[in-house]
Order: C-alpha cells, then sequence, then structure tokens
C-alpha cells in the first residue's frame, strides 16, 4: 500500500511512518521541518527513515496549495494518514495565526487533494482538546464538543467539522483520531516527560500547573501507533443505524468515523513526576504554579468504539513506558 503521511518526521508521524515501512508499505513523507522544537531531533528521525528504500520525502509546508497538489498528482497516494499541524495548547494562546495556516487552510489543501484524487481512506490527527469544558469522564466520541478551551482544541474540532463535510460531499472514507497525551522515545520537547526529565538532570526546577493537581490519560507511542495501523488499514462506510433525529457525534450517514485512542488509565501529575525521579534516581525540585490558560484539569480516554471495531487493546503503563523514555533520552543526549 502507498501511503502519503503528513508530519512525518515529527514525534508521531515518524514512529507510524517506521511502522508501516517495517511492515512492507511504500510511504510517502511531508513534513515542513519548521523550528517549532529542536530541528536537530527531525532530522535526526529523518535520517532513520531515509534508510528504507520504499521511502520518499517532499519538505513543503501543508499551506502550499501548489506543492500539496503536486504531490499528491504525482506520487498519487492510496491512503492518507494526516498528522502534520502546529502543535501546542500553550502555544496557541499567543500565536493563534501559525494555527489557522497550518491546521485550517493545512488541512483544507489535504481534503483538496484526497477529494481530486480517489483517495480510498484518509485518517487525520485530532486531539484530546477538543473536550474543553466537557467534564464528563472517561471522555467520549459521543460527548459534545462545543465548547473548547484552547484555540488549538478550536482547529481541532474544526478540523473534525470540515473532514465530516468533505466526507459527506465527496464520499471520501475519513476516520478521525482524538490523541491522548502521547509520550515515548523521540518525543517532543515542549512535551511534559522531556521538560521534566532535562530540568531534573540539570537540577533545575520543573512547573507543576494546578500544583500537582492535574490528571492525564497518558498513552504510550506504540500503543498510538498500533490504533493508527489498525485504523489505516479499514476505510469506514456509512454507518446505516444513524439517524438525524437523534445525531451520533461518532459516526454518520457518510463514511465517517471519530476515534478516541488513549490508555483508559487516567494517572495522577504528581505520580507521573515521581516516577521519571525514581527512573533519574534524582529528586525533582518542584515549582508550583497556579492553572494555566487553556489547560484542563482531568483527560480520560473511553476508548470502547476501538476496541468494539478494532480489537484495540492499550498494553503500556506508566511504570513500562517512563522506563522506555528515560533509557531513550539518556541514550540520545549522551547523559551518563
Amino acid at each position: 500500500m502507498k501511503i502519503l503521511i503528513t508530519g512525518a518526521a515529527g514525534f508521531i508521524g515518524f514512529h507510524t511512518s517506521k511502522q508501516l515501512l517495517e511492515s512492507g508499505h511504500e510511504i510517502i513523507g511531508l513534513d515542513n521541518l519548521n523550528d517549532y522544537y529542536d530541528i536537530h531531533l527531525k532530522n535526526d528521525r529523518l535520517k532513520i527513515l531515509q534508510g528504507f528504500k520504499t521511502f520518499s520525502f517532499h519538505q513543503n509546508n501543508l499551506e502550499d496549495k501548489e506543492a500539496i497538489d503536486r504531490i499528491f498528482k504525482e506520487d498519487h497516494p492510496q491512503r492518507v494518514i494526516h498528522l502534520a499541524a502546529q502543535a501546542g495548547v500553550r502555544y496557541s494562546i499567543n500565536h493563534p495565526e501559525i494555527y489557522i495556516q497550518s491546521n485550517i487552510i493545512g488541512t483544507f489543501n489535504i481534503l483538496e487533494g484526497c477529494r481530486h484524487n480517489k483517495v480510498e481512506h484518509l485518517v487525520f490527527a485530532s486531539s484530546s482538546s477538543v473536550y474543553g469544558l466537557n467534564t464528563n469522564y472517561p471522555f467520549s466520541v459521543q460527548d459534545d464538543v462545543s465548547h473548547p478551551v484552547s484555540f488549538y482544541g478550536a482547529t481541532k474540532v474544526s478540523n473534525e467539522l470540515m473532514a465530516h463535510s468533505y466526507s459527506h460531499l465527496y464520499k471520501i472514507p475519513t476516520t478521525g483520531l482524538r490523541f491522548f497525551t502521547v509520550y515515548g522515545p523521540w518525543g517532543r520537547p515542549d512535551m511534559s516527560p522531556f521538560l521534566f526529565t532535562s530540568n531534573i538532570l540539570a537540577s533545575k526546577p520543573i512547573d507543576v500547573y494546578n500544583h500537582g493537581n492535574m490528571e492525564r490519560d497518558f498513552t504510550y507511542i506504540d500503543d498510538i501507533v498500533e490504533g493508527i495501523v489498525r485504523v489505516v488499514k479499514k476505510a469506514p462506510e456509512p454507518d446505516i443505524n444513524w439517524k438525524g433525529d437523534k445525531p451520533n457525534p461518532a459516526s454518520s450517514s457518510a463514511p465517517f468515523r471519530l476515534y478516541n485512542i488513549g490508555s483508559n488509565s487516567p494517572v495522577k501529575l504528581m505520580d507521573y513526576i515521581r516516577e521519571i525521579e525514581k527512573n533519574l534516581g534524582r529528586e525533582a525540585k518542584l515549582n508550583m504554579m497556579p492553572m494555566q490558560g487553556g489547560d484542563v484539569k482531568k483527560s480520560h480516554a473511553d476508548v470502547t468504539d476501538l476496541i468494539r471495531d478494532f480489537s484495540y487493546t492499550p498494553e503500556w503503563d506508566i511504570k513500562k513506558g517512563i522506563k522506555e523514555f528515560i533509557k531513550w533520552y539518556l541514550n540520545y543526549y549522551k547523559v551518563k
């Protein structure tokens, strides 16, 4: 199968590309290699992917419609995994215009590429951030998501609506995946495991928001990739039981589905920090902070639909996951 993966040099895109390449698929990678975080990390991921003969790469912005159209027309992907986006809840507070360009216009260009090139299945990344003010735990794909609390979350809700309209109008089989706090080797330096680890090793304090009174459905990267790989192989069909008078947000009369991918096991932030301390053999200096704008106190993924449709089972807990992340971090940065 020939698959276009946007954000291929990113954290999730790299692991997904590598898994599919090892399974014998042909991957067309797309990434703009921007400097939102350490470009060396992105380039090192990319070097690994370029070691596969069935991997090709385009360095382009999602907003460059001419370039995106050309990639679709020349490379003829059968399926698309759209992971590229401007990430970061906190960054979106002060830089909202970047999210319009990358997440809204960029996703529109991908949808147009799928529309005009007979793509068999589009899988796109959404986020647990869409749940916003919802406190009905665990978060279900049947829940209303009309109250995001970050602009990043708002762009992800918009992506889901845009994708559904294209699925309805042009019969494009489309699946949206809401990722929950992904971590693991080769992760993003702006995420908590990276920030906590680097600061603890440097004997610097770590910022702990809401005075540590937070919970997250931390999801190890292997569980995320397993979900993506299972989903991309099975294009959705219209839900014959869908009714307009009682609309189910997770499905449609169009070939469209939404799923959560999480561990379904939220962890207290302080327990997460203690696990990092244990693996580093060092104690963290804690800088207790109030709740940050755009943040939420708790996330918890209901993965019932994913289990039902794809026999998906999260296999990683934080003890195994943090151990693997710390092992990679110490090796990659040559920490003794």
